[in-house]
Formats: C-alpha cells, sequence, structure tokens
C-alpha cells in the first residue's frame, strides 16, 4: 500500500508545524508508547495490527477501519499486543489554533468534537468503503506534501480541509442513522411519485404540500442522493418520456403536453440541448434510421 509514502516511526510528541503534520506508519515488533498528552488535535486511523488505545485510563480494542480523536491535553498510549503483526496507521495532527480557524468559517468543521464533549466518545467504527474513501483522501494530502505541482499549497490547503469535513460529515451520519434512513426513504418517495406523475404539476411547492415537508428539506435530500436538483431531475425525465413518444411517431404537439411540459418554446429548447437536434429534425432521423435499418 503506497510503500514510498511511509514514515520511519519515532517517539517525538510535539509539532514542528505551524498548522498540521500527516504521517502514514507501519510497523513490527514495536514497542509501546509511554503515557503522554498533546497540546494538539491528534486524528488517528486504523489499518491494520493487534493492538489498544488507552484514551483518559480506559482501554480500546481497536479494529481496522477505527477513527480515533483525541483532543488537546487528553492523555492516550496505545498497547501493542502482538508485535508481530504489522501495526499500520495514519496519524494526523492538528494545531488548536489551525482547527479553530477551520470552525470560525463553518461551525459544520468542529461537529466531530460533539460526541466526545456530550458522551466521551473517542472512537468511530468505519465500514470498507467509507474507510477506503478516508484512506483516498489521506493519501492525497501525503502525495501532495510530497509533490512539487504548480499550486502545490493551495491544494495541500485543499485535501486537508476536504479531509477534515469528510471526517465531520462521516461522524455525522455514524451518529444520526435514523435521519439518514428517514431521508433515503422520502428520496425514494420522491423517485416514485415523480416518475408516476409526470404530466401533472410537480413544482416544489406542490411536492412539499404531497409529502409534507418543507421545499428546502426535498431540495437538500435531492441534491444530496443524485447530485441534481428537483427541477433538472424532473426535465431530465419529462424530456426522456417526450423522446420515447417521438420515435414512435406519436405527434410532437401531442408528445410534450403529454410529458408534463406546458410551454412548447421551453420544452423545444431544452430537447435541442439535450439530444443535439429539434423534436421534429430527431423524429425524421429515426424514422430514416428505421426505415433503412428494416429495408436492410
Amino acid at each position: 500500500m503506497k510503500k514510498e509514502l511511509r514514515t520511519t516511526f519515532n517517539t517525538r510528541q510535539y509539532m514542528l508545524s505551524k498548522d498540521f503534520e500527516i504521517y502514514y506508519y507501519s510497523d513490527i515488533n514495536m514497542k509501546n508508547i509511554v503515557h503522554h498528552s498533546h497540546t494538539y488535535y491528534e486524528f488517528y486511523f486504523f489499518i491494520g495490527g493487534s493492538v489498544s488505545m488507552n484514551i483518559d485510563g480506559t482501554n480500546y480494542p481497536l479494529t481496522a477501519g477505527d477513527i480515533i480523536i483525541i483532543p488537546p491535553n487528553i492523555g492516550h498510549h496505545v498497547n501493542i499486543l502482538d508485535s508481530s503483526i504489522p501495526y499500520q496507521r495514519f496519524v494526523l495532527w492538528i494545531t488548536e489554533q489551525y482547527f479553530m480557524e477551520l470552525t470560525k468559517q463553518f461551525a459544520e468543521y468542529g461537529y466531530l468534537m460533539q460526541p466526545i464533549h456530550m458522551s466521551q466518545k473517542y472512537i468511530h467504527h468505519c465500514d470498507v468503503i467509507t474507510f477506503n474513501e478516508l484512506q483516498s483522501k489521506v493519501f492525497q494530502l501525503i502525495d501532495e506534501i510530497h509533490s512539487e505541482r504548480f499550486a502545490r499549497m493551495a491544494k495541500i490547503s485543499l485535501c486537508l480541509n476536504d479531509l477534515i469535513l469528510y471526517l465531520n460529515r462521516t461522524i455525522y451520519e455514524m451518529e444520526h442513522p435514523h435521519t439518514l434512513k428517514e431521508e433515503q426513504s422520502l428520496y425514494q418517495s420522491l423517485i416514485t411519485y415523480i416518475e408516476g406523475h409526470l404530466d401533472e404539476d410537480l413544482s416544489l411547492d406542490h411536492l412539499a404540500h404531497i409529502f409534507f415537508v418543507s421545499k428546502y428539506h426535498i431540495s437538500h435530500v435531492f441534491k444530496k442522493n443524485i447530485g441534481l436538483s428537483v427541477y433538472q431531475y424532473i426535465l431530465k425525465k419529462r424530456l426522456s418520456m417526450c423522446h420515447d413518444a417521438i420515435i414512435t411517431n406519436t405527434k410532437i404537439s401531442e408528445a410534450y403536453l403529454q410529458s408534463g411540459f406546458k410551454d412548447y418554446s421551453n420544452f423545444y429548447r431544452a430537447f435541442k440541448k439535450e439530444y443535439g437536434l429539434s423534436p421534429s429534425e430527431y423524429q425524421k432521423l429515426y424514422a430514416h434510421k428505421l426505415s433503412t435499418y428494416l429495408d436492410h
């Protein structure tokens, strides 16, 4: 796993950088580190090994995919249970000042501290897909640090902030599983309703009335799940429906109305943008291709 990006471990427990430091370690026959604390935040991503983590006097066995967050001045140390098994992890250190500057920009950067403040929850376990995405972001950051590419420092800042935001979002979603299920259920219901009522009013106001939720929440759920706005999704579905009608020789004047378009000029522009031809040109071209195919 990207051996060239690994760092040789040393016992230094202070930062050399004014903002952050990140390391990728893989060690065999490593000895225990004495109990200690930092003046900075430590984010610890456990890849593999046979170890446990003692945090503030409580011992936690670790499993691959664990995220450990240790705030400043919290005592901790790792216990090596079987030193013959490679002990692999990423370690990210961030100064209090840098972390504070992030949270001043957007409070969401600091959400990951809430479980610690509220219930002393320092460890969160990721599924394989989530942890693989996390590793990808870590490697991108480390790779950029070791590069000499144009705008390197700007890219490093973007990678670091993206990684921290990903941690916050991941932990938030772990802490709010019911909310996620409800959002997924709403999303699926919206999709089903939209596809069954393409020829009817599908405005955000109407959808909000049907599903008893705010139109802003509908927009958020849709964008999060599909990456498109509700309007964009409905437009694509209506164009697809109209396309299928046109190629079966339905009159264009009927097809666009049956597909939920109220205004021909808007329909015409959207169709041409989506398919590269006007509706009539597309219908003629398809009929010609079909005729040629049948003749052969």
